[in-house]
Formats: C-alpha cells, sequence, structure tokens
C-alpha cells in the first residue's frame, strides 16, 4: 500500500509468470500501478493505459511486431485484468485468485472487529461511509459487480484453500459469471490443497496456463 513498493512487486510478479511459461518468444510486460491514496480499483486507469499502450504504440516504439496480446494477473492483478477483460478485447485472459471480490462483506468484518483493519476499507469508509449505509458504492468496485461483458476468453484459477474472506464470495462469484450471456468463453480451475498462489504452485495450473495460451497462439 506504498507506492515505494510497486516496482520490486511488480518485478516479483512478472518473475512468478516467466517461471510457469513455457514458451520464451512471449514479451512479458509488468505493470507497476500504483496503489496509495487511491481507493480500490482507481488503479484500473493505468493499468487500461499499459494495455492501450501495448495495443497502440508498443511495435513502432520498440520496433517489434505485436502478433497476439495476453492479459495475466494475481490477486489484485487478477481483479484489474478481469476488469480490463470488460474494456478491450485481446486474444485471452489469466486470472489467478481475484479480488477483492466482495468489498460488502469483507469491509463489513472489519466494521464490527472481526478481522482487522485494512487500508482498503478505511479508505472507503472515510469517502463514502459504512457498508450498512452506502453498500452500493463499496459493490461498485468489487468484482461481483464485473462478471459480464468479457471481451476475450478467460481462465480463472482458484486454490480452493484460499483465505476464507476470499473463498466465502467465490461460489457466488463463479456463479455470476458462468451465468453471463454476453461473454466470451469463460473457464474455472479449482484447486483443493492450494493457497492464494494457486496458479503458481501446482503443476496442473501451470499445465492450463500454457495449454490456455498456446490455443489461442
Amino acid at each position: 500500500w506504498t507506492d515505494n513498493k510497486i516496482v520490486e512487486a511488480a518485478k516479483r510478479t512478472l518473475e512468478n509468470f516467466k517461471k510457469i511459461l513455457d514458451k520464451k518468444d512471449l514479451l512479458l510486460i509488468s505493470v507497476a500501478y500504483p496503489e496509495e491514496n487511491l481507493l480500490m480499483g482507481d488503479n484500473i486507469r493505468q493499468a487500461e493505459a499499459a494495455l492501450l499502450w501495448v495495443k497502440n504504440k508498443a511495435a513502432p516504439e520498440m520496433g517489434i511486431t505485436v502478433r497476439k496480446i495476453f492479459l495475466a494477473g494475481h490477486s489484485q492483478g487478477g481483479y484489474l485484468v478481469t476488469r480490463l477483460n470488460t474494456l478491450h478485447p485481446t486474444d485471452g485472459v489469466i486470472a489467478n485468485a481475484p479480488g477483492p471480490l466482495n468489498l460488502v462483506y469483507r469491509c463489513q468484518l472489519e466494521e464490527n472487529g472481526k478481522v482487522p483493519a485494512s487500508a482498503t476499507c478505511t479508505m472507503l469508509k472515510d469517502q463514502y461511509g459504512n457498508t450498512s449505509t452506502h453498500s452500493a458504492a463499496y459493490h461498485e468496485r468489487s468484482l461481483l459487480n464485473f462478471t459480464g461483458g468479457f471481451k476475450a476468453d478467460i481462465l480463472f484459477v482458484q486454490g480452493m484453500d484460499d483465505a476464507p474472506i476470499q473463498l466465502h464470495s467465490w461460489p457466488l462469484f463463479k456463479e455470476k459469471v458462468l451465468a453471463c450471456t454476453d461473454c466470451k468463453e469463460t473457464r474455472f480451475l479449482e484447486l483443493k490443497g492450494f493457497r492464494h498462489e494457486a496458479l503458481f504452485n501446482s503443476p496442473e495450473a501451470k499445465k492450463a496456463f500454457n495449454e490456455f495460451i498456446n490455443s489461442r497462439r
């Protein structure tokens, strides 16, 4: 939650994806999106800017040919690529443990003292008030509000030993996505015995990740 750590986080994510990617002929770009003093979801602007740069400017600026574009994200990165999939077409999207899924539920727990306070919910409360009177504002920024209109095929990966806050809303999120009538193909890979980083730790997830990309190249 401090911007002096975002480059480190972007590099760590980049290395994690490089380790599971079978192909070596893909250019990977990791986005160091800001977080400090931003409400959850507001950094979609920077993530979108990065995608649009790849789509429209990367080829002439880097002297390369861009044939296919894939989006992949972990945790909040999974949240961002899922939202981007409602805005711009690409050749495929992979989201591992995307979240926060349900800010109403998460922030209610904090308001009731059941879990420690977080910067995410504190800032939302300062902006909108509590969840009991302004739940719509919290829902608007939750990933549960972005379950339709996917413009590219998307693979969701979720470790089923993840945190209770994530797993509480996961079945509803999955149900809403599968009910989508204006989405491209949606796939779910649920992995028992794996936690939040399932995509990077599970051989089955690694295989599914590479098959998803290779089938669309």
